[in-house]
């Protein structure tokens, strides 16, 4: 092994501090992140914006987040403009990062003159910070991930009786 191998990370170069710069302020116009969606939903008020699910029906009944509205992928196109009101900012989720369903229904909104966002990690996600969901059966909350919940110091998570680990995302969640 010579002395002047690169490691992986750095064969390409890092972009110019004023580049990096663009690029995640860029970054931050298309995505929020679930930590903010909940604090922005939690805050007295109005939050500036519609929280679309764009899972299917079955999902849905999975788990949602509270308070926002279930709209599939499929029929944005039909359904957006009797839905929303293009002056109010859109949030889509679906299930997490395994899912590009967030993205294609960020993309038909867009197309249909919204302003929109993608939450990143999608519900699975909020779960895993112990953020309160919804069911058929009504309100719940599962303990935050310990491995990859930020520590929140005050809070008492109650176990969700419905493990998400036993509701697997279908193989087609419909977004």
């Amino acid at each position: 092994m010579t002395t002047d191998t690169v490691n992986p990370v750095l064969r390409v170069a890092p972009a110019a501090p004023a580049q990096a710069a663009a690029h995640f302020r860029a970054s931050l116009a298309f995505h929020a992140d679930v930590s903010d969606v909940a604090a922005a939903l939690a805050a007295d008020g109005d939050p500036g914006f519609v929280l679309v699910d764009s899972r299917s029906t079955e999902s849905w009944s999975q788990g949602h987040i509270p308070g926002a509205l279930h709209l599939p992928t499929a029929l944005i196109p039909e359904r957006a403009e009797r839905l929303l009101d293009r002056s109010v900012p859109v949030v889509t989720y679906c299930w997490g990062p395994g899912c590009n369903g967030a993205t294609r229904a960020a993309l038909a909104l867009a197309e249909l003159g919204y302003q929109v966002k993608e939450m990143l990690g999608g519900f699975e996600y909020w779960a895993r910070e112990g953020f309160a969901y919804e069911t058929g059966g009504g309100p719940e909350r599962r303990a935050p991930d310990p491995l990859t919940a930020p520590v929140r110091g005050g809070e008492d998570p109650v176990l969700c009786h419905i493990p998400l680990s036993t509701a697997p995302p279908p193989t087609d969640c419909g977004c």
